[in-house]
């Protein structure tokens, strides 16, 4: 599947290993950065999804998307797990809820731009029943938000927390006790430092959890993308 991300913010905040422990299934191995974990809002655009060889579908390409992640690792290979996912696009949704066994949530969402500052919101729909037979509970997400980016363009360093936070090429879900694994191939990405204002964000809040402290930001431009069928593994 080809995709194009753009104008992303890495919002991350640390946690302990303990806190985060409880929220992964068991059969993932937390990927820590000095002992720590991160747990990671990321707010961005989708557009250009589309079969590998055919073009993209209006009505199902382009599309506000928002994800809470963090990181793990299964059998050595380190990769992304998601929380939730967010978007904008009723059919997105229930395809990737049955074919990638992803926790994709339907939301009204909008995101616009001006003088470089982007202006972003998200709010949950609370009635999801329809979109999957087994729907995940659905707790208040809800996210507004304003951000840019600032300073040089950069490629993030191997060893780096932001290599750490960024350079990850797949996705590990598990659904009815089985691990799936998602292949995802892209240049690496331009980064830049970021600057956000946060005037509402719920999106840990089906976790238990509350943001403390400032978050680690980074913003990139995007990337153009190719997502692999996930495989039972």
């Amino acid at each position: 599947m080809n995709q194009r991300w753009s104008n992303l913010l890495f919002a991350h905040w640390q946690f302990s290993a303990d806190v985060v422990r409880k929220l992964v299934p068991a059969c993932f191995d937390l990927d820590l950065y000095d002992g720590q974990a991160y747990i990671g809002v990321v707010p961005f655009y989708m557009s250009e999804v589309s079969p590998r060889y055919l073009p993209s579908l209006p009505w199902l390409s382009y599309f506000p998307e928002l994800n809470v992640r963090t990181y793990v690792s299964y059998k050595g290979q380190p990769g992304v797990y998601f929380f939730s996912l967010d978007a904008a696009n009723f059919v997105a949704v229930y395809l990737a809820r049955t074919l990638y066994k992803l926790p994709y949530y339907n939301a009204v969402m909008s995101i616009t731009e001006k003088l470089g500052k982007f202006n972003y919101t998200s709010k949950r729909n609370a009635n999801q029943e329809s979109l999957s037979p087994e729907p995940t509970p659905v707790g208040e997400a809800d996210l507004v938000v304003s951000y840019c980016g600032k300073g040089s363009v950069f490629k993030s360093k191997s060893g780096s927390l932001e290599h750490f936070l960024t350079e990850r090429y797949c996705l590990f879900t598990e659904f009815a006790g089985k691990v799936y694994r998602g292949e995802i191939h892209h240049r690496q990405w331009p980064l830049q430092q970021a600057e956000a204002d946060f005037k509402v964000n719920s999106m840990l809040s089906p976790l238990g959890l509350e943001p403390q402290g400032e978050p680690h930001l980074l913003f990139t431009e995007g990337v153009d993308t190719v997502e692999w069928a996930i495989a039972l593994v």
